[in-house]
């Protein structure tokens, strides 16, 4: 029904994505080349004939279209009072580490993890703490002892949590969040749980939202979702923090006011709106689609580049790649494929942790641009290994 093989010049139309030299084939940054769903395209469209362009409020429609798309994809029923409208994800988490959190204090992140987390923790002057997943037998997992120390730490008040996680793909168990939330709660750590991938998992796999794990888990967390990721539309600045503690959403309410991040452009709840309460056939399709583009390129992999290997995630449309045997820091491997292919991939140290010995690829797009992604990055590996053994 939707056509996710069409190809479509993104070039051209100030794409960050696509700002690349003519050669070059970008698979890094986190948007898919994929038209976004044509309800909401028909919502933008409504909007922009009808000519004007004023300050908008949040409407009613828009609270209904989060809480019944939560209750019947996730079987988790959001309550309005919870809800708060915020321009992005990034910006709720940026705001919400300044209220929560004073200077010098410590912020706990799960590495390797999505690399703009550190810039919100950075950039206000609290510290990076690291809990570094444990990797094995190309499975990745948490290291509780690790976690619950951290946590123990009195100067550490908050933990980014990144549900499903980008960029390993893993979806956190129920038990898993409930321990987490447990470990938390014991050492008053407030979780706050990105969860913009949370619709983009395999068909046949679910996620559970941090706050649906427990009682505890609900009343010590902040929630940051949105349609963004999962329809195609980051470009348009619309995103919902859920906060069922009243007195953490007070001060997260003062926090995106404060910084003026709680109002949306024109655009912003109209096309929320027409994401969730139309766009599920369309995902549908999507997931299927990206399923199994996920497995095309695990499959060429194991089959063709066998210095590399891929890690099986369960989320995401983004494949976590180990280039360990390299030998070769993701940094300036990235670098040297794309000199010898074209091939722009993201270089995993950005993420931390284990990151320096992979690379994130991106495989939201049509099979083709897929596959000829792989050929390059198979050409430009064979390349660095010939230039290694010369």
């Amino acid at each position: 029904m939707y056509h996710f093989d069409e190809l479509i010049d993104r070039r051209g139309t100030s794409s960050l994505k696509w700002d690349v030299k003519d050669n070059e084939l970008p698979m890094w940054v986190a948007d898919m080349d994929f038209r976004a769903a044509p309800e909401i395209v028909e919502a933008l469209q409504k909007r922009v004939n009808h000519g004007i362009f004023g300050y908008s409020i949040v409407p009613d429609e828009w609270y209904d279209a989060y809480i019944n798309w939560w209750k019947a994809r996730h079987n988790f029923e959001l309550k309005k009072e919870w809800l708060m409208f915020c321009t992005g994800v990034i910006p709720a988490i940026s705001s919400s580490v300044r209220k929560l959190t004073e200077p010098a204090e410590n912020v706990i992140v799960i590495t390797p993890v999505y690399n703009i987390f550190f810039n919100s923790i950075f950039n206000n002057g609290r510290n990076i703490v690291e809990c570094q997943l444990t990797y094995e037998d190309g499975k990745y997992d948490l290291d509780f002892d690790d976690l619950e120390k951290k946590c123990q730490d009195p100067q550490s008040t908050l933990l980014l949590l990144c549900n499903p996680h980008n960029p390993t793909g893993k979806i956190w168990t129920k038990e898993q969040l409930v321990r987490i939330g447990d470990i938390c709660a014991q050492n008053h750590i407030t979780v706050i749980s990105d969860e913009i991938h949370c619709d983009l998992t395999l068909p046949g796999c679910e996620y559970t939202p941090f706050a649906a794990a427990s009682a505890t888990c609900e009343q010590i967390s902040i929630t940051c979702i949105a349609p963004t990721k999962t329809f195609n539309i980051a470009g348009i600045q619309t995103a919902a923090i859920s906060i069922p503690n009243e007195v953490l959403r007070h001060k997260v309410w003062r926090a995106i006011n404060t910084d003026e991040v709680a109002e949306g452009n024109v655009f912003a709840c109209d096309a929320a709106i027409a994401a969730f309460n139309h766009g599920g056939p369309w995902l549908d399709e999507l997931r299927e689609y990206l399923g199994e583009n996920r497995k095309l390129a695990e499959d060429y992999i194991a089959s063709n580049i066998p210095s590399l290997s891929a890690v099986k995630g369960k989320a995401t449309y983004l494949l976590w790649i180990d280039c360990k045997s390299l030998n070769m820091s993701s940094d300036l491997l990235a670098e040297r494929i794309r000199e010898i292919s074209g091939l722009y991939l993201s270089e995993g140290c950005e993420y931390r942790g284990d990151g320096r010995d992979f690379l994130r690829m991106n495989l939201a797009c049509p099979k083709v641009r897929l596959e000829e992604g792989l050929k390059r990055l198979k050409t430009a590996v064979e390349e660095v290994q010939r230039g290694d053994n010369a």
